[in-house]
């Protein structure tokens, strides 16, 4: 890591496509700026792929799962409306950059990642980022966490076939759910689910293109 970072001028990088490629598409959180210019991507990817860590695009981290976009990150950390002090759920954890923005913001993050080598990996990477508090759990996240519910705010970072009602009913009344929803093989619509009462209000931000969200509530990883 220290060679490549020699090589290389990262803050650089990282100020430009902040500036160039999250702000000017119309994300205007300072907040989530300030979060986007100070967590370091280039920690969360396998070496590498570290010379492409500020490309605003997804990159490969194995076992079929990626980083997601940074312009897609700060869109749904900006739709989250995430306040300092909130408890926020992050379902599918994959490098652990997405908690690291979320917690940047001053979140309490709680984080489910399927895949066990993936969940240990973010673990140490968010731990030697200085995210000690960061509570990573190896399981399906289409079941949520119920014993550390209700959230402020879940963000769900894979496309599933809908609202999993155990997500819906483990927001606290105001909470917001933030996921993609859609066909498994194509783009789904990136949803905003505000919870009050017993009503929800939904919102349409836009498509979007994730990996399958597999699990109980989810898509089915035998295809059945």
């Amino acid at each position: 890591m220290a060679d490549r970072e020699l090589s290389r001028d990262y803050d650089t990088e990282r100020e430009w496509l902040v500036e160039h490629r999250v702000a000017s598409r119309g994300i205007t959180d300072e907040r989530v700026l300030t979060a986007m210019r100070s967590v370091r991507r280039e920690r969360y990817v396998p070496p590498n792929m570290a010379q492409f860590a500020y490309e605003d695009r997804p990159l490969p981290i194995g076992l079929g799962q990626t980083i997601s976009q940074p312009f897609i990150v700060a869109l749904m950390a900006e739709a989250a409306d995430i306040a300092p002090g909130d408890k926020v759920l992050e379902v599918g954890t994959g490098s652990g950059y997405g908690a690291a923005v979320l917690a940047h913001l001053g979140a309490q993050v709680w984080t489910i990642e399927l895949h066990e080598r993936l969940a240990e990996t973010a673990r140490e990477r968010l731990r030697a980022e200085g995210f000690d508090d960061v509570h990573v759990l190896t399981g399906d996240g289409t079941l949520g966490w119920p014993e550390a519910a209700p959230f402020d705010a879940i963000v769900v970072t894979a496309g599933g076939p809908g609202i999993p009602a155990a997500l819906r009913e483990q927001l606290s009344d105001g909470g917001r759910l933030i996921l993609p929803a859609g066909p498994e093989t194509s783009s789904q619509s990136l949803l905003r689910i505000r919870r009050t009462g017993e009503d929800d209000h939904v919102e349409d931000l836009g498509p979007v293109r994730f990996v399958p969200l597999i699990g109980a509530q989810g898509w089915d990883p035998d295809g059945n």
